[in-house]
């Protein structure tokens, strides 16, 4: 038998984890498939099953002038759909699974799953996102790539939520996604490449880029960032190796049923030199 919860609010579900030995499910999505264990036999979670998807205080889209705030048990079709969301967001989540399972899989969820081929991380990587972490005694705030210590791997305890995702709205001139799998659509990802940029006077004012599935957490260099800032176009051809170079320290992927090592390690570099020279 299965013990499950459905509080009524976020400081009833609070109170709930707090007893330990409990398991958080919103869309249940990665969930799920994780801990299946064959047809008609009940997933073995771990613990109690504590039902938060429908909770208001983990609901919620406010995109104002300098900050996104979106509630951890919004879906990606949620997110999709909301007419004043950054196109720059929106572009890995139209590229993930199928239209079902956005509409069940929560931004939350992919993000406290931790993978490394998450597909929202890059880009929440990208986008310096905060996330606001709560228990019965105390909130705090964290950086996304703070909180992913490792695959599957974060800072979550047993007795806390994530309750909502923060990114600073800025506007750019510019963001490339790329995401590399065995099909279009309904693939977990090989490896992802996400960019975003602002230019001034036909130099980068400001360039960001992340990296999934390519290390056991997404890569971002802000070294090579800062050596191509203030670069025009015509320029950054002369400065590709030692940028290249910075990746490489960090790019270190693994051989798993999905791909290689070798391929990865490939074609990443090849992203990036391609949307330095090709696509920026």
């Amino acid at each position: 038998m299965v013990k499950a919860y459905r509080p009524l609010s976020l400081t009833e579900a609070l109170e709930i984890r707090e007893s330990g030995d409990t398991v958080l499910l919103a869309g249940g999505s990665d969930l799920m498939v994780q801990n299946r264990r064959g047809s008609g036999i009940i997933p073995d979670l771990g613990g109690a099953v504590v039902f938060i998807a429908h909770l208001p205080e983990l609901q919620g889209i406010f995109v104002a002038e300098d900050s996104i705030k979106i509630g951890a048990a919004c879906t990606l079709a949620g997110l999709l759909q909301e007419p004043d969301m950054p196109e720059y967001v929106k572009a890995p989540l139209a590229q993930m699974a199928s239209p079902a399972i956005r509409n069940t899989a929560t931004i939350g969820g992919n993000i406290c799953n931790s993978s490394p081929a998450g597909d929202t991380l890059p880009m929440l990587y990208a986008l310096e996102a905060r996330l606001l972490i709560q228990s019965s005694k105390h909130s705090y705030m964290v950086r996304v790539e703070d909180f992913i210590t490792g695959p599957g791997q974060n800072l979550l305890q047993t007795d806390e939520i994530l309750v909502q995702v923060q990114i600073p709205n800025r506007i750019y001139d510019g963001y490339y996604y790329k995401k590399v799998g065995a099909r279009k659509a309904n693939a977990i990802s090989k490896l992802s490449f996400f960019a975003v940029s602002r230019q001034e006077d036909n130099r980068i004012q400001e360039l960001r880029i992340a990296l999934g599935s390519v290390a056991p957490t997404v890569v971002r260099s802000r070294e090579a960032e800062s050596l191509l800032a203030g670069l025009a176009w015509g320029e950054i051809a002369q400065v590709l190796p030692e940028v290249q170079a910075y990746y490489e320290d960090l790019i270190q992927p693994i051989d798993d049923v999905r791909s290689s090592q070798e391929y990865r390690h490939r074609v990443a570099l090849g992203l990036l030199r391609n949307y330095l020279l090709t696509q920026l």
